[in-house]
């Protein structure tokens, strides 16, 4: 059935205001549909060796059991594709039917032989026909037709394979190993990334095979969600069939970090009506990422009705490129400032210096000093108390307008006011003066501050589709020509820990990737019956949190980024452990980015936007990189971190780590 799905003037979305999920042409794998009117279907990647038989039937088993409804295993050769049979019969043995696909980088011999025993293949278009040398190529159109035709010719025997055998397929491109020929042409960016699709697209259209899921993956959460919106409007534009959509952000890393930077990629485009597959890669067993996924996606398989929102007409954003908005700089929030993080302790009575190590901040008594890590915010919400000590310089407190106003100390303290005090207020700070109002109060708000010097806005709203909301609300700010910096505030009563982080991701992050947002501040909720150890473990996450979000989103970076693949089959050494390793001995190198691939395939490509890398190369053998040019081969993997810390230090970016 032809899709009836009718883009917005924007061109990638039904609507930027009301969620309406993307209408796709079904593809069947296996017994499982992804696409149409069809479920979101999660996946994930075994990551033991392809080889290993029995070590994979049981990996595969506990993904399903975790709620995987596809798996991915790698075959980068001929054996290891032809290994796919006897996993395949052995899951089977075990009674599980679960669809395979078969992860295919540089050998084409080996997806033609995977896709006549599973029922998916994944080929990465950056490297099925070509090598990449980080070489600038100059092309003719007529020479560049030659390299399509070389392309169309290496390519039709999988498609014809795949055509015979009812096997799906997944174009699946990846922003770190693009190849030469694409960057020379479209350049290292979204375009290029959806260009090379399309050129391997082209070429099974022209062969009636439709069978086919695209995805366009990135470490860069902006290159990600920007490369996926253009895809869709260039498969609109360019007369394509609507295809289902793999979402992923590639190497997202571990633990905390992982799951933020998964969100804010995921979830911005989940937001957006646009995925049909969802596939979260952490480094960690794969078990593990499912949850994550179903964590994302169930927010929109169950999506509650909202406060119907006023359609966009008008889109003063630019969707497929990083443009931030123009905010006027009030104390140190907007102009050229990062974004800041507020911190909500208003639930804390008697609060004193030692709680303060839940915001980042750690008071020495016998130094009489303040010490800050890495993360440690720029403003606590005191709400209807006053800090009673002085606080570090780093820190300023805010207060409730109506305590601010009794207190001795309103220079180094700054009042918050809500629509109905401002409106009549005729005392505030000379410099900085917060008022919080509720997307729907937006309108008035402009009217009373768009002239204003010394105000910044708290907006917060109680609609359950935040992002729209908040995205409506900073529309009518563009709109107005109102510069003044806004902070975006959210509130998650009652969730685990995880749902904050993906939801705060999604809801904040989607913002900034776009260019919106001079703050986040994650509320507690209003009323509280947590103890007070539990307050502060909540206050301490808010915090972590807000962070983790402004550094996924790519808008301030406070910590080291560790750009770390989830691991699969071709893993030349334990990720999960070296990860640990190098993450124990450089997390204090604050906005470095440290590449670790667990073999070439995923580096250096993948790893381009790193400062550093550390790379598998054999077993046993580490390959080092500064950038993109590899600084050391062949390292003896016992002696790679202190050689990894090495290039670190001469390159003069090494500091000694302080114990707090």
């Amino acid at each position: 059935m032809e899709s009836q799905w009718k883009p917005f003037e924007g061109g990638y979305c039904n609507s930027l205001t009301q969620y309406s999920r993307r209408v796709t042409i079904p593809v069947r794998v296996g017994d499982v549909i992804v696409g149409g009117d069809n479920p979101i279907v999660v996946q994930s990647m075994t990551t033991v060796d392809t080889m290993d038989t029995q070590g994979s039937v049981e990996q595969c088993i506990r993904m399903i059991d975790s709620g995987c409804q596809l798996i991915r295993i790698t075959a980068p050769s001929l054996k290891e594709a032809e290994n796919l049979r006897n996993i395949k019969e052995e899951l089977k043995r075990r009674g599980y039917s679960i669809p395979l696909v078969a992860d295919i980088h540089f050998t084409p011999n080996a997806a033609e032989l995977a896709a006549k025993i599973v029922e998916k293949v994944r080929i990465n278009p950056g490297n099925y026909a070509d090598k990449k040398k980080f070489e600038v190529l100059d092309y003719t159109d007529a020479s560049y037709a030659e390299e399509l035709e070389r392309i169309r010719e290496r390519f039709l025997p999988l498609i014809k394979i795949c055509k015979q055998n009812g096997t799906a397929m997944r174009i699946g491109t990846n922003h770190g190993s693009l190849s030469d020929r694409i960057m020379s042409r479209y350049g290292d960016n979204p375009l290029g990334m959806v260009e090379s699709a399309l050129e391997f697209l082209r070429i099974c259209e022209d062969e009636k095979y439709y069978d086919i899921v695209i995805s366009m993956k990135s470490s860069n959460t902006q290159v990600m969600v920007q490369a996926y919106r253009l895809l869709v409007q260039k498969l609109n534009e360019g007369g394509f069939k609507p295809y289902p959509l793999h979402l992923g952000v590639t190497e997202a890393g571990e633990a905390e970090d992982g799951r933020i930077k998964s969100a804010v990629g995921i979830g911005t485009l989940l937001e957006d009506g646009l995925g049909d597959t969802v596939r979260v890669s952490l480094t960690e067993d794969p078990e593990f990422e499912a949850p994550v996924a179903r964590a994302l996606i169930d927010r929109y398989t169950h999506r509650a009705a909202h406060a119907s929102l006023p359609p966009i007409n008008e889109y003063p954003i630019t969707p497929f490129e990083y443009t931030k908005r123009k905010a006027a700089e009030v104390y140190n929030f907007g102009g050229q400032n990062v974004p800041r993080v507020i911190t909500d302790i208003s639930k804390i009575q008697q609060i004193s210096d030692r709680e303060m190590k839940a915001v980042g901040y750690f008071y020495l008594p016998e130094l009489d000093k303040w010490k800050m890590n890495d993360l440690g915010c720029d403003f606590i919400y005191s709400g209807s108390h006053s800090i009673p000590f002085m606080l570090p310089n780093g820190m300023k407190e805010i207060q409730d307008y109506s305590v601010w106003k009794k207190v001795v100390d309103q220079q180094n303290k700054f009042p918050l006011y809500h629509l109905s005090e401002f409106r009549g207020a005729t005392h505030f700070h000379p410099e900085l003066n917060f008022l919080e109002v509720s997307d729907l109060e937006i309108q008035e708000a402009i009217a009373l501050v768009n002239a204003r010097k010394d105000i910044v806005l708290i907006v917060n709203t109680s609609n359950v589709h935040a992002l729209p909301a908040f995205r409506r609300a900073f529309v009518d700010l563009l709109l107005a020509s109102c510069s003044v910096p806004v902070v975006v505030k959210v509130r998650y009563p009652e969730q685990h820990a995880d749902q904050t982080m993906l939801y705060a991701a999604t809801d904040v992050g989607g913002l900034l990737v776009d260019g919106q947002g001079d703050g986040i501040f994650i509320s507690l909720p209003k009323e509280s019956q947590e103890s007070r150890p539990a307050l502060l473990e909540q206050i301490k996450l808010h915090n972590s949190v807000s962070f983790g979000v402004l550094q996924a989103a790519r808008t301030r970076m406070s910590k080291t980024e560790y750009i770390s693949c989830p691991s699969c089959g071709r893993t030349l050494f334990d990720l999960q452990e070296t990860t640990a390793m190098i993450r124990k001995r450089t997390d204090h190198l604050k906005g470095v980015k440290i590449g670790i691939m667990g073999c070439i395939v995923n580096g250096p490509g993948e790893m381009a936007d790193a400062d550093y890398g550390y790379v598998g190369s054999g077993k046993g053998k580490i390959t080092l990189y500064k950038g993109k040019e590899v600084v050391k081969r062949s390292v003896a993997s016992e002696k790679a971190v202190d050689e990894l810390i090495n290039i670190i230090r001469e390159d003069g970016r090494w500091l000694e780590p302080e114990t707090i």
